[in-house]
């Protein structure tokens, strides 16, 4: 987007706002429902007052998602009638076989049968951007609108390695994992740098030591099951679904490796957003509250009876509901009754998409040798991070000032080991790491 139309959009989103403020309220509060029976279809808001001045450019947009926990937002927005309140009536929300036809998808665009935005591994928007994932490394102009959670995955092993009673620490899988293979989600994506992270922490090189294979979140588990991987990183539901069937065991949740991370983003393709600005809040409107409905406690249990449908994740509630409460069975023996690192879909700023983070994200694809040295990380984060939607679309919900970032920085963030990442010092970061391609 130019700087000439981003500056439009800021003042048409501040018109919008203001128009939103008066027919919504100044309220924060998400719409609420009795318990809705597996199958039903739930209440839907009310439809916002919208001032036709400030109506969105189209009613339609055509967003996609992979069954995982964490695309709640997107589905509750749809179920609820989040995308409808404000204007976005002909939304549709389509299940994603896996990252890769996500990715494809996106390239396509809705016009072309594919779809206009996606739940999204939070690094895909910039790979995409930079051409580095796409068919003849085309340049696929990406911005990322919300952060959707922080939390919430994990790195599973079969159970064949009880034994090693392997957690955060992962030497002693050093000589057990050689030449075996691990799986993640997408190359370079959140899960890809998980495991990488992890591994290297421990002295395991995950390029030369172990091999790493890319395999779609729902087939994990039977994968697992059939042998094909000794270990994977994934979100939920399918690390405790490994756990229920006793194939294997939750070493560790990624919010043990760095609390509070940063995970999946709700991204639209660029085009569509400079052609449809208004649109591009509407719809951040409605997964904001969503989000924020979806972290109330008193709302999890519906949530998981919804999102568990077989159109959406198609998995018994029994495997999400309680890691979506914090109730996390390892598998080993070990149980935590409320962790504190579990998923978050709006508190302490989950849902702000803070450049800090992005910029770790393109650091470690720079690591792997996934993006050029080369990248220019501020200058590419700038282009594809519209934090400026985000709070623009939590104005008009009429989010309190104090839950309102008043910096793109969330400043330096300290991993599990003890290394640190100051996002005005990426280089620094990456000349103190042992193991790495770049």
């Amino acid at each position: 987007m130019s700087n000439l139309s981003r500056r439009k959009f800021i003042i048409t989103a501040g018109a919008t706002a203001a128009g939103t403020l008066l027919a919504h309220g100044c309220s924060s509060s998400s719409p609420t429902s009795s318990a809705t029976p597996s199958g039903a279809s739930p209440s839907a808001a009310p439809a916002v007052n919208i001032n036709p001045a400030d109506a969105p450019e189209v009613t339609a947009a055509k967003l996609g998602f992979i069954a995982l926990t964490d695309s709640a937002p997107l589905i509750i927005a749809q179920e609820k009638g989040l995308f409808a309140k404000y204007g976005m009536k002909d939304v549709e929300v389509t299940k994603q076989a896996s990252w890769p036809v996500t990715r494809d998808n996106l390239e396509l665009g809705s016009d072309k049968g594919g779809i206009d935005g996606a739940h999204i591994l939070s690094p895909m928007p910039y790979q995409l951007t930079l051409g580095t994932i796409t068919k003849g490394n085309q340049p696929v102009p990406m911005n990322i609108v919300a952060r959707l959670n922080t939390n919430g995955q994990a790195i599973s092993l079969s159970k064949k390695y009880l034994d090693l009673k392997v957690g955060t620490d992962s030497k002693p899988l050093k000589a057990a994992l050689a030449n075996q293979k691990i799986a993640i989600t997408f190359p370079g994506g959140t899960h890809d740098l998980w495991m990488r992270y992890w591994l290297a922490a421990g002295g395991i090189n995950p390029d030369t030591d172990v091999s790493v294979i890319p395999i779609p979140p729902p087939q994990m588990v039977a994968n697992m099951k059939s042998g094909s991987m000794e270990a994977f990183c994934v979100g939920e539901p399918w690390n405790a679904q490994l756990v229920t069937q006793k194939v294997g065991y939750t070493a560790l949740v990624t919010g043990e490796l760095w609390k509070d991370h940063p995970e999946k983003a709700f991204a639209l393709r660029g085009d569509w957003v400079e052609k449809n600005p208004k649109a591009a809040k509407a719809i951040t409107m409605a997964v904001l509250e969503a989000q924020q409905w979806c972290d109330k406690a008193e709302n999890h249990d519906e949530m998981c009876q919804i999102i568990s449908q077989d159109k959406w994740l198609k998995v018994p509630v029994a495997d999400i509901i309680s890691r979506s409460k914090g109730q996390i069975d390892y598998g080993t023996g070990r149980i935590e009754a409320a962790s504190p690192v579990a998923m978050k879909f709006w508190a302490d700023n989950a849902s702000y998409p803070y450049k800090s983070h992005d910029a770790w994200f393109l650091t470690e694809n720079i690591r792997w040798g996934y993006m050029p040295a080369t990248t220019d990380i501020k200058a590419t984060v700038d282009k594809v991070n519209r934090e400026d939607i985000w709070k623009a679309a939590a104005t008009a919900l009429g989010v309190p000032a104090a839950q309102i970032p008043a910096t793109t920085s969330r400043g330096v963030e300290t991993f599990f080991d003890g290394v640190k990442f100051d996002p005005e010092k990426p280089q620094e970061y990456l000349n103190g790491l042992a193991i790495k391609k770049a």
